[in-house]
């Protein structure tokens, strides 16, 4: 124990020592608009602003309002509002996608995926326990091959094998291509954390929903989903964690989240070399997002005890 804090202290205070008088902090505050917005255009930040504004409404209210059914609409309405802020149109001025860089995309793109996998694991998981041999058969090969491929390799076929099969006339955005490939991928591994948590459910319940005179969708969605979905929420918040982290990868194919950003700020000619100060102000930022999702992981299985 007096060896291993010995070693944490001087550790922490070298790391101190160099945070405090060695480390040239510049680039990170001359370029924090770049960190977190990119290249999206100064005058419109406001609707970024606005989009934080609902976004922690929705945090707040879900949060503060025990009766969250009414979530499943607000969510999908306040996704769709976001979008429109974000890119544009019906009013608003428009805005590229190539000019969703930084933080904003790296959110856009771990909201976006998680939003839409959460659903489609679910039906996964319970096609694979149908007693449809074809739907349980599409199910189970769906999620087994998916799991033997790596991410970065959906990821590549999503961005450059994709636009070779489709036909001319259409033209996937390379944005929508990226969270096409990571939803994909997690929702493959989240059929699975849902499965397990389906299978921890006693038999004994749903015999218990058909006496009720529930029939199987019924006794499925009143029953035993809101069960297993609870059982399960260590796992699928921990995919959630990983598929946040996975939207590094997205900067491997020109898209400029906020590893990308950072390339093009240490491109720059005044701050070559200053990759300590760079890479660990985004694990900070990461870490930050992480560990939110971790606290409110736990406050939902404690809610749920």
């Amino acid at each position: 124990t007096i060896v291993c804090f010995a070693l944490l202290s001087w550790i922490a205070y070298g790391v101190g020592n160099w945070a405090f008088n060695k480390a040239q902090w510049e680039v990170v505050t001359s370029n924090l608009p770049l960190f977190f917005v990119g290249r999206y255009p100064a005058d419109q930040v406001w609707r970024l602003w606005l989009v934080l504004v609902i976004v922690v409404g929705t945090i707040a209210t879900g949060i503060l309002n025990r009766k969250r059914r009414f979530l499943f609409i607000l969510i999908p309405v306040c996704v769709l509002l976001i979008l429109w802020l974000i890119g544009g149109g019906f009013f608003l001025t428009t805005v590229g996608t190539n000019l969703w860089n930084g933080l904003l995309l790296t959110l856009l793109a771990a909201s976006i995926s998680i939003v839409l996998a959460f659903p489609i694991g679910i039906l996964l998981a319970l096609g694979r326990q149908s007693s449809l041999p074809i739907l349980r058969g599409f199910c189970t090969i769906y999620v087994e091959l998916v799991r033997g491929l790596p991410l970065i390799g959906i990821l590549f076929m999503a961005q450059v094998m994709l636009p070779l099969v489709l036909p001319g006339q259409i033209q996937l955005d390379r944005v929508v291509r990226a969270i096409a490939g990571l939803v994909l991928f997690n929702a493959a591994y989240l059929a699975e954390n849902v499965r397990g948590g389906l299978q921890s459910i006693p038999r004994g319940q749903v015999e218990a929903a058909k006496a009720l005179g529930l029939n199987t969708p019924l006794s499925l969605l009143l029953i035993v989903l809101p069960q297993a979905l609870r059982t399960a929420i260590p796992a699928i918040v921990g995919q959630f964690i990983s598929l946040f982290k996975d939207t590094s990868l997205l900067s491997l194919f020109a898209l400029v989240e906020l590893t990308g950003i950072t390339r093009s700020i240490l491109a720059q000619p005044e701050y070559l070399g200053r990759y300590a100060e760079v890479y660990l102000f985004i694990g900070l930022i990461y870490w930050i997002f992480c560990f939110t999702m971790s606290q409110m992981s736990r406050k939902l299985e404690r809610k749920s005890i």
